[in-house]
């Protein structure tokens, strides 16, 4: 066999994998994806049918608090996600004067992960009265966080292997492009919490849905363009140039995040 037919077939299987493996994590989310549609759905008819209150001064300092949370966590998790990139894109060069550099962006991921694990919900110990265990199992929104968290978790541990030149298989450089893009599919349905009473929510709820849409566009480009970049193929070059691209444009999107 050519030595290019071979690389060819090489990297179709590769992709072929890639997109089975995705189309199993669609599997697995969808089912929670329409639970949680329909749920939004009755609070949504609920809310059409109820008259809204006056605006309780005491409430909506509460949604305000709330949203300024809300909307930090998304920034500085996008800061970290930029500089990822950024660290992706200058490796080689600092990488000869700086060679610890490599670790660089992994961390950036481990550190996401920690802060999205830790600070991403305030009602939950050590900063709220719930239990852990309590809220993963009575608010999808904090499993949902909490998962995002361990993906981010697992991808920085993984890179941070690879970077000490460790789990140099095909199936460890699959890692990243696999549980990034199911990642990617889970942001398609996140479930958003918020007062359903308060001024504007149905209109604040499709806002917060379309910038979750584009984070999970932008996600899905850096998963595949990361499965190319590890595929031996001519444009190989070009796409590791390309899948840092997109986590900074992933980033500037996070960054730029309003409730």
């Amino acid at each position: 066999m050519h030595p290019m037919t071979g690389l060819i077939y090489s990297w179709i299987r590769n992709v072929r994998t890639l997109f089975f493996l995705i189309s199993c994590s669609v599997f697995l989310f969808v089912p929670l994806a329409q639970a949680q549609q329909s749920s939004a759905k009755s609070m949504a008819d609920m809310n059409m049918e109820t008259p809204v209150a006056s605006d309780d001064p005491l409430a909506a300092a509460k949604r305000l608090a709330d949203k300024q949370e809300s909307e930090f966590n998304h920034h500085f998790a996008g800061f970290l996600v930029i500089l990822a990139g950024l660290f992706i894109l200058a490796e080689d060069r600092i990488g000869k004067h700086w060679p610890l550099s490599r670790y660089a962006w992994p961390m950036c991921f481990v550190a996401a992960g920690l802060f999205v694990l830790i600070f991403s919900d305030t009602e939950i110990w050590p900063f709220g009265p719930q239990s852990p265990w309590y809220a993963v199992t009575h608010n999808s929104e904090d499993l949902q966080h909490k998962i995002f968290a361990l993906i981010l978790l697992a991808l920085g541990c993984v890179a941070f292997q690879r970077a000490r030149g460790r789990w140099k298989t095909v199936w460890a450089a699959s890692i990243f492009p696999i549980v990034g893009a199911a990642g990617a599919i889970l942001l398609l349905f996140h479930a958003h919490g918020g007062d359903m009473h308060a001024p504007d929510a149905m209109a604040t709820m499709e806002h917060v849905q379309n910038q979750h849409r584009w984070f999970a566009a932008a996600g899905l480009g850096v998963a595949f363009a990361n499965a190319l970049a590890e595929t031996p193929q001519r444009w190989q070059r070009l796409f590791r140039i390309a899948w840092p691209a997109m986590l900074i444009v992933l980033g500037f999107l996070l960054a730029r995040y309003t409730e």
